[in-house]
């Protein structure tokens, strides 16, 4: 492709990001861990048009560079020059930058990941075939609004909500604590969402433009990785209203209304930010509640696929018997999945000497690595491997990532790197996790889970 053909291409890029005719302006990358929309300042505005303004300006500037080489290397300088627009992103409000990036994902300017993933990071779960074993965690995109600009980054997969049957706003602000110098982020959001029906109609309309893709493009061959999303893989996370005196039926309406977009459910009873939930983790509660979701879910109409597998999420404040108990409930349920872990309430030594440790609310990020992934190991063992684990809490790296999986996790989540390191760090933890894999003779990642558990 010659420079003309090159720099054409690249001008829907320029018009989306000239400022817009509203008070709100977005941002190609994503921000610091926030949840909700927030009505920005005319500081946060100002903020915004330098960070537009520095955006098109790295673009125009590496447009003689890029129009010389090929497809792969324009995608990776794409990824590269996010790098270089993060600083004036931290500079805005933790939920005003995170309403930037997820309306910046929903128009696709993001990034797009061309470049194939390595062979080696390719597997399969549940049936679903993931190109990468590297997803995005639930709490990022709460209300389904940019499926497809954040599959298109390159995760393997993408979890959406939690989502709740009925909207509701949250806890109130501040909500949202950035401990920078740690690598962490303190929330109490309390499952804010615009609820099942909002959610639905975005899914339902993504789902059918899957379908139609797949009708009119006959090169979506059988077995190519993807599902009802897209390239990637689709997850769905239910909570639980805040007033709900039956979570039980919270968590089947969510079933029967989201099942059918999802490519696996996720029944999340470990938020530290709404009251009573983390009692749901008892053997007694959660035998009770996982019997009534997966009845509801298998009594509907299922294709030759079959219904989605059914998850549960769990924390990482649990004591050894707490383990053991839920290990023995999703053995004898036949659980699908565990996802280990969520937030933690405790304050390691790490970030105990920072002020804002004091917040009441979860934990995340670096300094939770550590006591997430001790929960993986001792999850893996006690349910012998049987159960895929998606391990979650602290994964900032490839080698982060390939101790997870060393420990029982054989998909991994990431949140608050991501709102720190941005889009380019999804590439980076990628060839990084594949260099470990070849560094240590594996041939796929499913040869690697669980090694440090033998």
């Amino acid at each position: 492709m010659g420079i003309t053909q090159r720099l054409k291409s690249s001008l829907p890029l320029f018009r989306r990001l000239t400022p817009l005719k509203s008070n709100t302006q977005t941002s190609p990358f994503p921000p610091h861990r926030s949840f909700t929309s927030s009505a920005p300042t005319k500081k946060d505005n100002v903020k915004g048009r330098l960070l537009t303004g520095a955006t098109i300006g790295l673009i125009i500037a590496g447009g003689a560079y890029v129009s010389t080489v090929d497809e792969a290397t324009f995608c990776g300088w794409l990824f590269s020059a996010t790098k270089l627009v993060n600083p004036f992103f931290a500079l805005l409000d933790p939920e005003v930058a995170h309403t930037l990036a997820v309306s910046a994902a929903a128009r696709g300017w993001v990034p797009r990941e061309k470049r194939p993933d390595p062979s080696i990071l390719g597997l399969e779960v549940w049936g679903r075939k993931f190109s990468n074993p590297v997803g995005l965690a639930a709490g990022f995109d709460k209300n389904a609004e940019a499926v497809e600009g954040l599959l298109g980054l390159g995760f393997g997969f993408v979890e959406v909500g939690s989502v709740t049957p009925i909207p509701q706003e949250g806890n109130p602000k501040p909500r949202i604590f950035r401990l920078r110098e740690e690598l962490a982020i303190i929330n109490r959001c309390g499952f804010n969402s615009e609820g099942i029906q909002a959610v639905a109609k975005r899914l339902g309309a993504q789902h059918g433009k899957r379908k139609l893709d797949e009708t009119s493009n006959t090169s979506t061959a059988e077995g190519k990785p993807g599902g009802k999303a897209g390239p990637g893989i689709l997850g769905v996370n239910l909570g639980k209203n805040k007033i709900s005196e039956d979570a039980a039926n919270d968590y089947v309406q969510g079933v029967h209304t989201l099942s059918q977009y999802a490519d696996y459910l996720v029944i999340n009873v470990s938020s530290p930010n709404t009251p009573g939930l983390r009692q749901l983790q008892g053997r007694k509660q959660l035998k009770d509640l996982v019997k009534k979701v997966q009845a509801a879910r298998d009594e509907m109409q299922w294709g030759d696929e079959g219904p989605p597998p059914l998850l549960v999420k769990i924390a990482p404040d649990l004591s050894k018997q707490d383990l053991e108990d839920i290990a023995a409930v999703a053995l004898a349920l036949q659980v699908d999945g565990l996802i280990i872990s969520n937030t933690t309430i405790s304050r390691p030594d790490s970030v105990s000497q920072n002020p804002l440790s004091q917040e009441v609310g979860g934990l995340s990020g670096k300094p939770v690595f550590n006591l997430s992934t001790s929960v993986l190991r001792e999850m893996y063992i006690l349910t012998r491997g049987r159960i895929p684990l998606i391990g979650c809490g602290g994964v900032g790296s490839g080698e982060e990532a390939y101790k997870k999986i060393r420990s029982g996790a054989t998909l991994v989540q990431l949140y608050t790197a991501f709102a720190y390191g941005g889009p380019a760090l999804i590439p980076q933890i990628k060839a990084e996790l594949a260099e470990c894999l070849e560094r240590d003779g594996y041939k796929s990642v499913n040869e690697a889970v669980g090694a440090d558990c033998i």
